[in-house]
């Protein structure tokens, strides 16, 4: 979640300089009437990202708080998880993203954008879920960490191989053009690496260090991730309601593709024998995925067509949060009124 908000601060500065710059716009954005509607995002902006960096700062040490070091190393040696994981991560979600585009005959501008969000890694919006849902926090954590690690190799070979049904005779030729080169940022990549492992880490340092001090930090964390995820919501909102105004199909596939991620996550994980603490979780780590990654791209790769996908990130990103907050909401109405199980809350596997 910090890597989220940092960079999509970024990505918002970098399209306001874009609308700023005459030489790089359409004729309807250079527009003198938009120009009040730009200071206005760009004051609110200023406003909500020091204060939202600083509490998602302390969101990623709570999480690390909650990591048990014994467990993270049983996930690597038996990485069964962490495989099926990184399947439907690196396997699954790319799949679908390429037929929801093939099945709404989306245009190659807007493909390309779903196939993008389709092949990132997964986002640390989805620790915070997992917490909330009393999920397998140390494998989480992990996945988290192995698929954006992963990305460096994963994310160029799921967009070659997908990406050729638009690039190969397409009408387009400058979408084909820039298709083709799409710049996969490893710095971006690397610092979202040290945003996580550096918070988590000196969270891990203080339940150890300081275990009752530890549980306090927990629970403001969390209470300021469900704080966060509204905030982030809003203000991406606010910020892009111009995306509302994609095309139809555009928009439905970013309302259902995290539900997809999350359905046949939990399904692929109950196949292969998994708890029902770890198919939870392997369920939020496939529907969430890391759209400031996506939007870093499409500048980087595609600066001349960003008014025709751009959208697309932000739709998913507001309903990936949407989906999983009614998913902990479900599972904490089902907890509430469950009845106490008379064995262990969570063995190794279950049966069907």
């Amino acid at each position: 979640m910090l890597q989220t908000v940092s960079a999509s601060c970024k990505a918002v500065k970098v399209k306001m300089e874009n609308f700023t710059d005459s030489s790089k716009l359409s004729r309807s954005i250079t527009n003198r009437s938009e120009e009040p509607y730009q200071i206005v995002n760009k004051t609110l902006l200023d406003i909500v990202s020091v204060p939202l960096f600083a509490a998602l700062i302390l969101i990623m040490i709570s999480m690390g708080c909650t990591v048990d070091l014994k467990k993270l190393w049983a996930h690597f040696k038996r990485p069964l998880a962490l495989a099926v994981g990184m399947v439907c991560q690196f396997g699954l979600m790319p799949l679908v993203a390429f037929t929801l585009a093939i099945s709404f005959a989306l245009e190659p501008a807007s493909a390309i954008a779903v196939l993008i969000m389709g092949s990132c890694p997964g986002g640390s919006i989805s620790n915070v879920m997992s917490y909330w849902t009393d999920g397998d926090m140390d494998l989480s954590i992990s996945m988290t960490v192995c698929s954006t690690i992963l990305a460096i190799g994963f994310m160029p070979l799921c967009l070659y191989i997908y990406s050729r049904t638009w690039t190969q005779g397409s009408n387009n030729s400058s979408i084909a053009a820039h298709a083709n080169n799409i710049t996969v940022p490893y710095k971006e990549i690397g610092m979202s690496l040290i945003g996580l492992i550096i918070p988590i880490s000196f969270g891990i340092f203080v339940a150890r260090k300081w275990p009752k001090q530890s549980k306090c930090i927990v629970k403001i964390g969390t209470f300021a991730g469900a704080s966060i995820l509204i905030i982030i919501a809003v203000v991406t909102s606010l910020l892009y309601k111009g995306s509302w105004n994609a095309d139809l199909p555009l928009l439905i596939i970013g309302i259902i593709n995290p539900l997809i991620g999350y359905t046949f996550g939990f399904i692929l994980a109950g196949l292969v024998q998994q708890s029902w603490t770890r198919c939870r979780t392997i369920a939020l780590e496939t529907g969430i995925q890391n759209g400031h990654l996506c939007s870093t791209i499409l500048m980087l790769s595609f600066k001349d067509q960003l008014s025709s996908m751009f959208a697309y990130p932000f739709i998913y990103i507001c309903f990936q949060i949407f989906h999983g907050l009614m998913f902990v909401t479900a599972y904490q109405i089902y907890k509430r009124f469950k009845k106490p199980p008379a064995g262990p809350v969570d063995s190794p596997q279950f049966t069907t």
